[in-house]
């Protein structure tokens, strides 16, 4: 292990996978907390619940499609939509930097509100701290979820044949923060697609009992997320390049920085993993979602093998291996 921590150890690839494991697992290890992805699911009074927890820090605070606010409540709710919960009461903590613009802030609590009122969510309990100027770069805000686990669902073995759903156009989050953040002109309306999942949830009710998992590629991408399923599943993925579906715009602004958009940031997709008899069913519901026409089957879940892999079948017709984020891509993304 490395001596000190550093920016990769958050990029949410293989670096902080080590990390978690080596130090927060080997401390606080329980059934709940190893056995989770993106929400730990618990028996409550009446029901299932999922809790999750989450801290944000992009940079820049403000960037097309959204801010740290609308990110920081997005982001729990997504987290809860994956473990098949309908989200109910979020915690909101502040920590502040001395100097912070107050009307800048206002605004950011603002789409916090907005957000909130438009998915029935309700900020029940939260904390703020203000720190000494040069402590935080402005404000970092952390949320924690509940919600109820809808009747239907609970993660299922995944078998061979089984297929992967991703709910629309991938990397565009991530593709906007660097726009922002290297201050690239371009002509094209590149915006984040940070939004709230949960009226995919609904949508999917009569689905739920052939949904085999879900999962939100956040930090790390596609590429990461369909490894950590990948590792969970002990079973090959076999993708198609040509079905994952990337915005023209988005593809050459990656071109141009030399980033992969497979390991960029989503902030409102949904990777689901379907029966392959439901799936087709599952894909055309979703297109009736706000934002998701560019839904698609991308590729599906092979026989066990003896060492398992993410392989990509090209468009030139090759066959490229896809590992989890290993080297530093964008930091401070979410």
């Amino acid at each position: 292990m490395e001596k000190t921590v550093m920016l990769r150890h958050g990029d949410g690839g293989k670096h902080t996978s080590i990390l978690i494991k080596d130090i927060f697992y080997k401390h606080f290890h329980n059934d709940m907390l190893v056995n989770s992805l993106d929400a730990s699911v618990f028996d409550g009074i009446h029901g299932r619940l999922a809790f999750t927890t989450d801290s944000f820090v992009v940079k820049p605070l403000v960037f097309p499609g959204g801010n740290i606010g609308k990110l920081a409540v997005c982001g729990t709710i997504n987290d809860l939509v994956a473990a098949g919960a309908r989200s109910l009461y979020l915690s909101c903590g502040f920590i502040i930097e001395e100097g912070f613009d107050m009307e800048l802030l206002e605004r950011i609590a603002a789409s916090i509100g907005e957000t909130c009122r438009k998915t029935g969510v309700k900020i029940i309990t939260g904390d703020t701290k203000v720190v000494e100027k040069g402590s935080v770069d402005g404000v970092f805000i952390n949320t924690s979820g509940i919600g109820v686990v809808q009747a239907q669902y609970q993660p299922k073995p995944i078998q061979a044949g089984d297929q992967i759903i991703i709910t629309g156009g991938i990397a565009q989050h991530g593709t906007t923060i660097a726009v922002e953040r290297y201050g690239i002109k371009v002509e094209e309306n590149i915006k984040s697609d940070c939004r709230p999942l949960n009226h995919i949830l609904e949508k999917l009710q009569t689905y739920m009992g052939s949904i085999k998992l879900m999962k939100d590629p956040t930090r790390g991408g596609l590429a990461t997320a369909l490894n950590e399923i990948l590792e969970a599943s002990g079973r090959g993925i076999q993708l198609l390049e040509e079905a994952i579906p990337i915005a023209v715009e988005v593809k050459s602004i990656n071109e141009l920085l030399g980033l992969d958009p497979l390991y960029h940031a989503c902030e409102g997709r949904l990777i689901i993993v379907v029966d392959k008899q439901k799936a087709r069913a599952v894909l055309e519901e979703i297109w009736q979602c706000e934002d998701c026409e560019d839904a698609a089957i991308i590729g599906s879940f092979l026989s066990t093998g003896l060492f398992p892999k993410v392989v990509m079948e090209t468009v030139i017709g090759g066959r490229r291996i896809v590992g989890p984020l290993e080297g530093d891509m964008l930091p401070r993304i979410c």
